[in-house]
């Protein structure tokens, strides 16, 4: 025990240094799903949003599946949050220098992913984006919550450019420009601001800067339907639904887009409908549970070895177990039980040849060695016959002798290797 002390104490330190880091990541409860996501429970999460409208008895459902097929059929309302499109560029340079450093949270430009999040999320893609836009054409509703200014083929689409604002400016306060379904019962809105809209003659304001009078929400129709362009992606977040009239503005206004359903697209946030078990796993922490077990199980069988040169066994165990054997041995003798030790070693070879043979261990000899025969084990069937046997003619000490080195000669033929074995008749014959 003394020379597996230490080994135990380094591998208590490591397990607990783990089991600190696993319950430091499961407290950071939802932490591992994307930005805006509605499976995110952190403050940049959207996961407010969806038990809102769910609690507020809007038929709300998260996508796992890409937009390339859209059911034209279905009343559903499509909700992109923070999902960036392919083709995104910058028209305007000078709006870049507003920008700050990279990972600067909503001052910067790019939606900021973290760990695998960056690899798992998808674009918006030229495909889906134009099966989306039939989609909407065809007379269904669609909310847009863009990251950052960047103009993209989905708002030039919709005649909508973004102007980005000021990162240095605080939070603003949002007001209805005029009375519409979208904002009934709103007041105010407070939440940061990215970018406001410049629209199309045809658009809707629905929320403006109180002191800039610059859009910030609107409704653009398109075709037969209607898209809500929303510059402020905060105001999904989970930190900001508690703040003014922001909750009954997203309950206003998804109730007068439509009877939904209201379909939050996960798959753009990296939820897809084919993630394999290693994904799972990797995606909710079970990756470092597993590695805990394995390191347990290596820390486990590292103890059960012990340092340094072997130790012989203690002088009374080698001698009680010399004397055991030859008091066994003398009673064997002085009783005449050749036959019942013979029967043993018959029944042990026979148990052993009818794993080989593919019966139960406990089969009878004939059986055995019919088995073994069919299996094209000529020699080891008639050897074992021939043991059977001899088993029960064995009389004295010379007899049992030899049925035991013959019966020793045919475990070793189970599997021949080396030289050439001895033939069955050998064993018949002798």
């Amino acid at each position: 025990m003394r020379d597996r002390f230490p080994m135990l104490v380094v591998g208590g330190l490591v397990l607990a240094v783990i089991l600190g880091n696993f319950l430091l990541r499961g407290a950071s409860r939802g932490g591992f799903a994307d930005t805006l996501s509605t499976y995110r429970a952190s403050e940049n999460g959207a996961r407010a949003l969806y038990l809102l409208a769910q609690e507020s008895g809007l038929p709300v459902v998260r996508r796992s599946a890409d937009l390339q097929v859209m059911d034209e059929q279905s009343s559903a309302t499509m909700i992109l949050l923070a999902v960036e499109v392919e083709g995104a560029r910058e028209d305007d340079l000078d709006e870049t220098l507003l920008a700050t450093e990279r990972d600067a949270g909503l001052a910067d430009e790019d939606v900021p992913h973290e760990g695998f999040n960056a690899l798992n999320a998808q674009e918006l893609s030229d495909d889906e984006r134009e099966k989306l836009l039939t989609y909407v054409k065809s007379g269904h509703r669609l909310v847009y919550v863009p990251w950052g200014s960047r103009e993209n083929p989905l708002l030039d689409a919709l005649e909508v450019k973004l102007s980005k604002v000021d990162t240095t400016l605080p939070m603003r306060t949002l007001v209805p420009p005029m009375p519409t379904p979208y904002t009934l019962g709103v007041e105010r809105v407070e939440a940061k601001v990215q970018a406001f809209l410049e629209l199309p003659s045809s658009a809707v304001p629905v929320l403006q800067d109180a002191q800039l009078e610059r859009t910030v929400a609107a409704v653009v129709p398109y075709g037969l339907g209607q898209v809500l362009v929303v510059g402020s992606p905060e105001l999904a977040m989970n930190q900001a639904l508690g703040r003014a009239d922001n909750a009954q503005f997203w309950l206003s206004a998804l109730r007068a887009l439509g009877s939904g359903p209201y379909e939050f697209s996960e798959f753009h946030h990296g939820f897809t409908n084919e993630r394999s078990i290693v994904d799972f796993a990797r995606r909710y922490g079970l990756h470092f549970a597993i590695a805990q077990l394995l390191l347990g199980v290596a820390l486990w069988s590292i103890s059960l070895k012990r340092f340094g040169r072997p130790h012989p066994p203690p002088e009374s165990a080698r001698v009680g177990a010399t004397d055991a054997l030859f008091a066994m041995s003398r009673l064997y003798r002085e009783g005449h039980h050749h036959a019942f030790a013979a029967g043993l070693i018959a029944k042990g070879l026979t148990q052993e040849l009818a794993l080989y043979a593919g019966l139960p261990a406990h089969s009878p000899a004939p059986a055995v060695a019919t088995g073994l025969q069919a299996r094209g084990r000529e020699d080891l069937s008639q050897a074992l016959r021939a043991i059977v046997r001899r088993s029960e003619e064995t009389q004295s000490d010379r007899d049992l002798q030899q049925l035991a080195a013959r019966a020793a000669e045919l475990r070793n033929r189970i599997h021949p290797t080396g030289p050439a074995h001895t033939p069955a008749a050998s064993v018949e014959e002798s």
